[in-house]
């Protein structure tokens, strides 16, 4: 192998350049020259690109979003755009991929392979943490840490003035984030879209605690059944007017920021088994930790499978918000 591609798509994740670097100085360590894909598979399409030498990638590990930009692409969905896009890849000589992204990007990518026989290699890099064969994924755990930072200062002025607020992060099909920052601030309540939200008996719980705590934080994903903050704060309301209720909606804010140790190390790590793993032949799978070590998982499963929420953190969160 004589050279590789490499594109970030979908929704940007802290780590994701510290991904870029490794995968390119693996590459390089391996005499393999390294094409950098400009804002995704739009960048296929339209043959924007960049080579990516061992000092472009200087200095990018601390740093939050993507340096080869990321987008999505409608073209790319059609059988046309995918023709494009595997001219481009033919026209530069570009032998296989590596994709840092989400299972939309990885979906992308195995159409790719079953159309033109393109190796690829994914990374997982989403804030959500949602892809089934990985206990982690690149992202998560600079945005759980970015929440539960904003939910601390949240709970500072809650208690100041003896409110309840509904506080709404990022997770519109699943509830990771919510249920582990809930757990980690010391929520009363994480509401996800993997469990049915019963209004009712959340508003004889906060009926039933007033006065006896100082505050009360209720976290949200923004995918929750009954809306977001906003919504539910306002249906809330209505049942409670007597309360002082708040909500907060913290929004893009999760996905930026300087990536953490434990993103910069995985993402690290995941680049450098990228690269092996094509050198040995394997394509169309995705990468994940378990039981901190990296595997290599069926891009078929990762894709098509859905990660389940652990009981047991459900029932931490119970135990410890009883009241």
């Amino acid at each position: 192998m004589k050279k590789i591609g490499i594109l970030t798509s979908g929704g940007d994740a802290p780590g994701m350049n510290a991904a870029i670097r490794a995968v390119t100085r693996t590459a390089i360590y391996h005499n393999i020259e390294v094409k950098g894909i400009l804002n995704g598979f739009e960048g296929l399409i339209e043959n924007k690109w960049m080579n990516l030498k061992f000092s472009d990638v200087g200095n990018i590990i601390q740093r939050g979003g993507t340096l080869l930009g990321s987008a999505r692409s409608d073209e790319f969905r059609t059988p046309e755009g995918r023709e494009k896009a595997y001219k481009t890849i033919q026209d530069n000589g570009i032998e296989a991929l590596v994709v840092i992204g989400g299972d939309g990007s990885f979906a992308g990518a195995h159409q790719l392979f079953k159309e033109f026989k393109l190796p690829f290699v994914g990374i997982p890099g989403t804030i959500d943490n949602d892809l089934y064969g990985t206990e982690y994924t690149i992202g998560f755990d600079t945005a759980l840490n970015t929440v539960v930072e904003a939910v601390d200062k949240i709970r500072d002025t809650a208690s100041s003035h003896h409110r309840v607020f509904f506080v709404e992060v990022m997770g519109r099909h699943s509830g990771f984030i919510a249920l582990d920052a809930g757990i980690a601030v010391g929520a009363e309540e994480s509401l996800i879209p993997e469990r049915t939200t019963d209004l009712r008996s959340l508003i004889h719980y906060l009926k039933r605690i007033r006065g006896k705590k100082r505050s009360s934080i209720i976290l949200v994903s923004e995918g929750d059944d009954e809306g977001g903050a906003i919504e539910i704060m306002n249906k809330v309301k209505a049942e409670l007017g007597d309360f002082d209720i708040r909500s907060s909606v913290l929004g893009h804010m999760q996905r930026g920021g300087n990536p953490s140790a434990l993103d910069r190390i995985l993402a690290s790590r995941m680049g450098v088994k990228a690269i092996e793993s094509l050198l040995l032949g394997e394509k169309d799978i995705m990468l994940g930790v378990q039981n901190n070590s990296i595997v290599s998982i069926p891009i078929k499963e990762a894709i098509s499978k859905k990660e389940t929420i652990d009981e047991d953190k459900l029932k931490v969160m119970k135990i410890l918000s009883h009241f």
